[in-house]
């Protein structure tokens, strides 16, 4: 069954965004009295179409009981990025639960920060992470905060992570196991060939913890995927 975000809810019905009307009617061509699902203010609902051929009708029949989510807060940091690699990590990311996501600028990124394009590139990547907690069904979708630099960042609440490839002695699970209560966790990944020792030593003094994800120098990309999938399994209920 499909899942859709609600834009705004008035009374019993729904009011679903021109691209999920569009999907409904075009894509999934959907007929009268197909149920959908659809999320609004953390609450999902079992909903009927109306007049769908014309202007459709979101008609609330009834809420469905959600499982709470009992999970640490993720907030992932990545570095700018080629277009498909920083999709796919989004997609991926949003998948895997994460709560929170931090675009940031890093001295070895190929890609440089453009401000006159930034709102537009934020935009689409909401949008990609919005599709992707439809499709996983999410209660919620991820936030993405404004491209930051890190030297301009303050300490983050909770415990801070740092992917790092010269660390060897403090693997994810040790660092994981030492710390069994936190309800926040913070991971910043660094581009293709990683931070550099200043930039690593500079998440140091902003908390962040030099970890080793092993013996294996993975692709940026598969990075995110690894640790949201230790993660996963580490709070695994």
């Amino acid at each position: 069954m499909q899942r859709y975000f609600a834009k705004q809810k008035i009374k019993d019905q729904f009011i679903l965004n021109e691209e999920d009307i569009y999907h409904i009617k075009t894509v999934m061509r959907m007929n009268q009295h197909d149920r959908i699902q659809v999320v609004y203010d953390a609450k999902v609902y079992l909903c009927c179409l109306e007049n769908v051929n014309a202007d459709i009708q979101i008609q609330i029949e009834k809420e469905l009981e959600v499982k709470e989510n009992k999970t640490p807060k993720i907030t992932l940091l990545i570095p700018l990025l080629k277009e498909q690699k920083m999709d796919l990590i989004l997609q991926k990311a949003t998948e895997l639960g994460v709560n929170r996501i931090i675009p940031i600028e890093t001295e070895r990124s190929i890609i440089k920060r453009k401000e006159e394009k930034e709102d537009k590139k934020i935009e689409r990547w909401r949008r990609i992470c919005k599709e992707a907690s439809e499709q996983s069904y999410r209660i919620d979708i991820p936030e993405i905060l404004p491209i930051q630099n890190p030297k301009n960042m303050k300490p983050l609440e909770g415990l801070s992570l740092i992917c790092s490839t010269t660390e060897t002695q403090k693997n994810i699970r040790f660092i994981l196991n030492s710390n069994t209560t936190c309800d926040r966790i913070n991971v910043a990944i660094g581009p293709e060939g990683g931070f550099s020792e200043s930039e690593e030593q500079m998440w140091n003094q902003l908390g962040f913890i030099s970890v080793s994800l092993g013996n294996r120098i993975m692709r940026v990309e598969t990075v995110p995927i690894y640790i949201l999938s230790v993660l996963n399994f580490y709070y695994m209920e």
